[in-house]
């Protein structure tokens, strides 16, 4: 079993959160209840993929053979099988050892993770109302069942006893450290409260994991219902003819014949808003995008969050903390909300600063424009940022993004781009597979060799949006590596590319072209996994830690030899001019004060729901909205023309396992732009460099500290200093990394 209480509430949460997905193995239990099973559910059970190792390769999952019939007694026998397995454990007369608790424990419910797994990213990459359901219905009862492991005494007590002792066990370092894990995590989901307080927080947990599937499935309802129908193809003037005939497309299947149909993403902007020239659609398009969820129709969310801050609040008052983000950011590499308020407090002024002088030349450019058209200008509103941004950019830097794109092609970019990358690196080689199932005809799965000639790894890309996956990129494991189960990993990246109407290549913009990157950094800190105990496998470290391998792999999307090796025209196969890419490259920091303002937005909201400490200061629902405008002009984030890059009432991270951590990912990104520095410094895209990087910390997952793995391969502490110089910010230089050990 991997992981058994790292996933907080349910893991019915981890389909609400974006970007990376790890830890979706089935880590969390339910107690009473689920053990009975019915006589349908038995006469099922004979033919049920779940209940044994999937014969395929590295244990693929038996997509061809696995009906959402099956999920449900997977669970409920899964579940019902853990219970057994850890009262066998927790009642065993023996004394207990590291063998006959912790690593007992590491191996009970493979059941339940095989299907959780399975379960939980489907539910994120291609959903349906059964599956929807089904998440609604066994969230609670995994919280329950999370609950019965957790706050087991028995158990606990055999777990502190090895804890007391830890030294004195003979076991290596990556066994002690597991021992510690173990405590610390039965600590923190209330293994010492009393059974009073025990009681209250299984209805806390079961509430809150109820409500998350509820958020979930909202969000994506809203996503659907908030598609903007156009009438005419002249409206979508400055969108490509491909794009025009994927609206098309997209109108056809919801029966909207002759129409056009505009789809979100689960971001405040909106892709479309770039290219887009009439400007009623693009209001039109953003106003639709940031009242998702605040509408007060059934899919309202405001209530869901009002309520959840709430219990999180209650429960960490419980468990002895000041508040929620106190609680949560002990087990992550920050330690403090102090900490935290201090690096995000440092970089908003120079943010918002720089976001200023950006809207003043969009201002310029749109007075200028109306001028020669002898019209009257307008003030600049969110709804043009991103059509003018790209104006001034064409006119700064003399390129625009549609340049780029014939560049770009997806097969091209992720197997001559991202792959070769890899294999220069760290000597990785893929060999496309058509022999295994998948989930849907337009996911791809490949081999990956290391530089023995061993396999590695199987690697599933799933690149294209579609109604029934949620917003954003992210990595997922099917199966992860461990040396106790003797198991190879399976891993998944999902984007969300607009797919082209059918013979149609699918061509990439730059931003689509780094994340792709980034998400294969997640992948290869998967498939790298080189650890005894599931527990640890892969991507298992803190949140404010696991998004910094996945930045310092996007480094490599502009690398010269690595470019110059996938920027290809997918037409006439003749390279990327070496003139566009340098306009590419000094336009690098173009409108990094509204990148940069856009997602502090989001992160101080996030703090400031989660620092929170009392239950009565937490916004009724209908003050959420207002709670919201105040906390941004509160922290001096507020800037109309750049709202934040998820509103409340959409902001899925913070709804799971990014609750007080969505500031992650700029501190992640502290550590690596340290990386990039010491990269380009010792030669840059080397064997030498990639197998250091693997060896030092992209093969120890959560085995060891985290920030202690960052200075074995660095020989630093982390500084703050190059993450200013790349975004454009100005800002005193100083160690970031002193103020959080």
């Amino acid at each position: 079993m991997k992981h058994p209480l790292a996933v907080a509430l349910a893991v019915a949460l981890i389909a609400t959160v974006p970007g990376l997905a790890h830890n979706a193995q089935a880590q969390t239990k339910t107690d009473k209840a689920v053990t009975q099973t019915t006589a349908s559910t038995a006469a099922a059970s004979s033919a049920n993929p779940f209940f044994q190792l999937s014969p395929l390769p590295l244990h693929f999952p038996q997509f061809d053979k696995i009906k959402d019939s099956d999920f449900a007694p997977a669970f409920d026998r899964g579940m019902a099988d853990q219970i057994k397995e850890i009262e066998a454990i927790a009642n065993n007369a023996d004394a207990p050892t590291f063998d006959n608790t912790l690593l007992a424990m590491e191996r009970s419910g493979q059941i339940l993770s095989r299907a959780g797994a399975t379960f939980f990213n489907l539910t994120g990459t291609d959903t349906n109302p059964t599956r929807e359901n089904l998440q609604q219905q066994y969230a609670p009862k995994l919280a329950a069942h999370r609950d019965a492991i957790s706050l087991n005494p028995k158990l606990f007590a055999r777990i502190k006893s090895l804890y007391d002792q830890r030294d004195k066990l003979g076991l290596d370092a990556e066994g002690v450290r597991l021992v510690e894990r173990y405590y610390s995590d039965f600590v923190r989901s209330g293994a010492n409260l009393n059974d009073a307080q025990k009681t209250r927080l299984k209805a806390i947990n079961a509430e809150l994991a109820e409500l998350g599937a509820k958020f979930s499935k909202n969000v994506l309802a809203e996503v659907k219902e908030s598609a903007i129908v156009v009438d005419t193809k002249e409206e979508l003037a400055g969108l490509s003819e491909e794009r025009i005939a994927a609206a098309a497309e997209a109108a056809k299947g919801r029966k909207l014949e002759g129409k056009y149909l505009l789809t979100l993403l689960n971001t405040t902007g909106q892709p479309p808003e770039t290219d887009l020239t009439n400007r009623a659609l693009r209001e039109k398009l953003h106003k639709a995008s940031i009242v998702r969820g605040s509408r007060g129709n059934q899919y309202d969310n405001t209530a869901i969050v009002s309520k959840v801050v709430t219990l999180r609040a209650e429960r960490a008052k419980m468990m002895g903390y000041p508040n929620y983000a106190a609680y949560v950011l002990e087990d992550e590499t920050a330690k403090s909300p102090d900490a935290v308020n201090k690096m995000l407090g440092q970089l908003a002024p120079a943010a918002v600063a720089n976001a200023k002088r950006e809207a003043a030349d969009l201002q310029a450019m749109i007075d200028k424009e109306q001028a020669a058209k002898g019209e009257k200008s307008f003030q600049l509103e969110p709804w043009d940022w991103a059509f003018y941004a790209e104006k001034v950019r064409k006119e700064k830097f003399a390129f625009d993004e549609a340049e780029l794109k014939p560049y770009f092609e997806m097969n091209n970019v992720l197997e001559n781009g991202v792959f070769y990358a890899a294999g220069q690196l760290y000597g990785l080689k893929f060999k496309q597979r058509t022999d295994l199932p998948l989930y849907r005809d337009d996911v791809t799965a490949y081999d990956v060799f290391d530089a023995n000639g061993k396999q590695l790894a199987i690697f599933i890309a799933d690149m294209y949006a579609r109604d029934s996956k949620r917003g954003g990129a992210w990595m997922n494991s099917y199966v992860e590596q461990s040396e106790l189960f003797g198991t190879l990993p399976v891993v998944a990246n999902h984007l969300n590319i607009p797919k082209p109407p059918a013979g149609k290549p699918t061509l990439m913009t730059w931003d689509e072209v780094t994340t792709m990157f980034h998400e294969f950094g997640h992948a290869l800190h998967g498939m790298f996994s080189n650890v005894k105990y599931p527990y640890f496998s892969g991507t298992s470290v803190p949140r404010d830690f696991v998004e910094f391998p996945s930045q310092v792999n996007e480094m490599w999307a502009d690398w010269p030899s690595v470019l110059g090796n996938y920027a290809k025209h997918y037409q006439t196969g003749t390279p990327m001019p070496k003139e566009l890419l340098d306009k590419v490259l000094a336009a690098s920091k173009f409108n990094q004060g509204f990148t940069t303002t856009e997602y502090l937005g989001a992160a101080m909201l996030d703090q400031n729901y989660h620092q929170i400490g009392e239950v009565s200061q937490i916004p009724a629902p209908k003050d959420v909205m207002a709670f919201e405008t105040a906390s941004l002009k509160k922290d001096g984030i507020y800037y109309p023309p750049v709202p934040p890059r998820y509103r409340t009432p959409y902001f899925s991270h913070i709804m799971g396992g990014y609750a007080a951590g969505y500031y992650a990912y700029i501190w992640s990104e502290v550590l690596d732009a340290n990386t990039v520095e010491w990269i380009k410094q010792h030669g840059g895209l080397t064997r030498e460099n990639g197998d250091r990087f693997r060896a030092t910390l992209l093969s120890r997952g959560g085995s060891k500290d985290a920030l202690q793995l960052f200075r074995d391969f660095s020989g630093h502490d982390p500084q703050i200093q190059p993450l200013l110089e790349r975004r454009g910010l100005t800002a005193p230089a100083q160690a970031q990394g002193s103020k959080n050990k």
